[in-house]
């Protein structure tokens, strides 16, 4: 059977804590920069105190050396303790304000629609359109690949999204594209 540990009498915490629980938080807020985290520092410093009555033999005056020292201990623990902790990684990709999550398969469903569409177009406006926006070239280097002037490339390009919008606003693609 184990013998009950002394412990500080109730006055005498209550009078270490009305005199320096506000100094312990601010030191240990400083140190750590999270009054959460500073706060349960602080709390576990005076469960210390309460534990550890002789070290308060002195009087409450003698008591802020010892209670800066097991505060500035207990944050040095605690930053070892984050140190060595593996660190949260949130899966999700962070989210803009109004911006609804993007579904991936909602984006694939959206492409299948769009190359339906695009089927129906003359195959030199298709091409243009390929060329451009999927694989990402220039209307130089378009001109260039299909032996046309980049005036032509522009002006297939430019029919071919005319007639493609009305047709992708009627299926609720618009955002997707425009």
């Amino acid at each position: 059977m184990s013998v009950p540990r002394a412990t500080l009498d109730r006055e005498s915490l209550a009078e270490l804590h009305r005199l320096y629980e506000g100094r312990l938080l601010r030191v240990v807020a400083r140190l750590t920069g999270d009054f959460g985290r500073a706060e349960d520092i602080v709390q576990e410093t005076f469960l210390r105190a309460w534990q550890h009555p002789r070290a308060f033999a002195g009087g409450a005056d003698a008591a802020l050396p010892w209670l800066l020292t097991v505060a500035r201990r207990l944050t040095i623990d605690h930053h070892r303790m984050l140190s060595r902790r593996a660190q949260e990684v949130d899966s999700e990709e962070p989210v803009e304000p109004g911006v609804p999550p993007v579904d991936p398969y909602d984006n694939v469903l959206r492409a299948w629609d769009v190359a339906r569409v695009m089927a129906g177009l003359p195959d030199h406006h298709r091409e243009v359109l390929v060329e451009l926006y999927f694989e990402d070239r220039t209307a130089a280097e378009v001109a260039t690949r299909m032996g046309v002037p980049v005036g032509t490339v522009k002006s297939r390009s430019h029919y071919a999204m005319r007639t493609l919008r009305p047709i992708l606003v009627r299926r609720g693609l618009v955002p997707w594209c425009v």
